[in-house]
């Protein structure tokens, strides 16, 4: 699909009225197992632009690590490179034919990720022994400036990785003592020992960013915006714990004293526990934030807007005991509040953030939000329960400065909220899920009309400046395409779309809802 570029205007806080999708590049279609940041991205930025689309959210680009989910990484800083395209590799001339073809046959709709990592770390290791071997002038300077720029996070993490590997997956504070403790005779023997494997994932990530930056070119000339996800807590077992140890609240042994989550509510009896160290908050004031500071101008290098995940955790957030299990004996302790935006703003500037305000949100934390600027979200999943804050799930109580959902990542697909009987994720009854769909079916007045264009059709109405679909609600998918189910370990973040799922009829029904409603 061959479009003419278009042009799009865009304040970098207050946006225009529009709408978008909701796909992880994971998830693209393609014969290596995996989306990655090939011709069918680009083909996807092509089925928006037809259809009127004009953002493409996606999940946390970072390494994925424990149970493959974008939100526990081995770096707040580094790209994926399992999301790096074998096909741009060989129009590059740094992989052959013969290495594409070597791909095994891996299934379609889903990751397989087992079976994708062995295939891809070895394709990416005869890529890098190529570039090195034959790579021109022009990209052997990019590469030595990529890693001058990027040194801060970059030498760390690679190091990381490095031994990672060597000590077959080991949680970094399973390590030699000298390396846990990062002894400055320990590392440099390492390095001077590793120096080939710690130059490879170097390379990596910058094909990874070289990749990524030409298809953020590519959405730009077709007025395409890229919203990004910044959680707000890093993985336990990360390059950015280990190398900066001081920042987060850790024993002696380098595990967490305190953990995250959030305590139990309508959805679960006994919360969420994350499992993810908590921040020295007091450390982090004392330099200005700066590590923070760092890790949004990264993001904002590679986002044209961010959405800030579990943002109340800012005003105040639920610390558990580091060895709980689940999250029903935590507290609320305050968070760093205003002063931190502040710090950030006064470094960054205004800054293109769209808050995650779902869950147990007080008045606090909106005062926060809304101090500086930052619209919301809102799901129309939650809008037709018992949850107490349903009804400012509702269209009705929408304000303009919010970005409206049908779901997110976190939930069932609409299909397959609509069918199914409630019970998986949260602590609904049958009788719960009856009233509910009846009182969603008065309130969205409807009657035989397929559950997620009712949907759609109700958020692209509204008054929200920004409308974002999950593709599986365009596609009109059940369960089996969830992406996530919080609270189970395994068996997420594997659906894919399949090759000839968009189709014409998708584009003509979205691009009538973008002109119906001035999207």
């Amino acid at each position: 699909m061959r479009l003419a570029a278009r042009n799009l205007t865009v304040n970098p806080v207050k946006w225009p009225r529009s709408a978008g999708i909701l796909l992880h590049p994971t998830s693209l279609p393609g014969r290596f197992g995996i989306g990655d940041l090939g011709p069918e991205a680009y083909e996807f930025v092509n089925f928006l632009t037809a259809a009127g689309m004009h953002v493409w959210q996606v999940l946390p680009l970072n390494p994925t690590g424990y149970g493959d989910s974008p939100y526990q990484c081995f770096s707040a800083f580094a790209g994926n490179p399992l999301l790096i395209s074998p096909k741009r590799l060989y129009d590059r001339r740094i992989l052959d034919a013969a290495a594409l073809r070597s791909a095994p046959v891996f299934p379609q709709d889903q990751v397989d990720y087992g079976r994708v990592i062995d295939f891809k770390v070895r394709l990416l290791t005869q890529a890098a022994h190529t570039f090195f071997s034959s790579a021109s002038g022009a990209d052997r300077t990019a590469f030595e400036t990529f890693c001058c720029d990027n040194s801060s996070w970059l030498d760390d993490y690679a190091v990381f990785m490095s031994v990672k590997s060597a000590y077959h997956g080991a949680l970094w504070t399973k390590w030699e003592p000298g390396l846990v403790h990062r002894e400055p005779n320990a590392l440099n023997r390492w390095i001077t020992s590793h120096a080939g494997e710690i130059k490879t994932h170097k390379y990596w990530q910058f094909e990874f960013l070289r990749q990524w930056q030409e298809l953020k070119t590519h959405c730009r000339q077709f007025g395409v915006q890229i919203m990004g996800d910044v959680p707000i807590y890093v993985a336990h077992d990360s390059a950015d714990v280990w190398a900066h140890q001081d920042i987060f609240r850790l024993k002696e042994d380098g595990c967490p004293s305190v953990i995250a989550g959030v305590p139990p509510d309508y959805f679960s009896a006994t919360g969420q526990c994350w499992g993810n160290p908590i921040y020295s908050w007091d450390v982090l004031k004392t330099t200005g934030y700066d590590w923070w500071i760092a890790r949004v101008r990264g993001s904002l290098r590679l986002f044209d807007r961010i959405r800030l995940d579990h943002f109340r955790g800012f005003e105040a957030y639920w610390e558990i005991p580091g060895d709980e299990t689940t999250a029903v004996r935590g507290r609320w302790v305050g968070g760093p509040g205003a002063e931190f935006f502040s710090a950030l703003q006064s470094v960054l500037g205004e800054l293109p953030v769209v808050a995650e305000n779902l869950g147990v949100i007080t008045p606090a934390v909106e005062a926060i939000r809304k101090q500086f600027g930052f619209p919301g979200m809102s799901l129309l999943q939650f809008a037709f329960g018992n949850d107490p804050q349903g009804p400012s799930f509702r269209p009705h109580n929408y304000e303009r400065d919010v970005v409206a959902y049908t779901g997110g990542h976190d939930n069932d697909t609409t299909v397959g909220w609509w069918t199914s009987e409630g019970t998986q994720d949260s602590t609904r009854t049958w009788e719960d899920v009856r009233k509910e769909r009846a009182f969603a079916q008065a309130y969205l007045g409807f009657h035989d009309e397929p559950i997620n264009w009712v949907f759609i059709r109700a958020v692209m109405a509204s008054v929200a400046d920004t409308a974002i679909i999950p593709l599986q609600d365009v596609l009109g998918l059940g369960s089996e395409a969830r992406m996530n189910l919080p609270g189970t370990p395994d068996g997420n973040w594997r659906w894919r779309c399949r090759p000839d799922a968009l189709t014409d009829e998708h584009v003509q029904r979205l691009k009538t809802l973008v002109r119906m409603y001035d999207r």
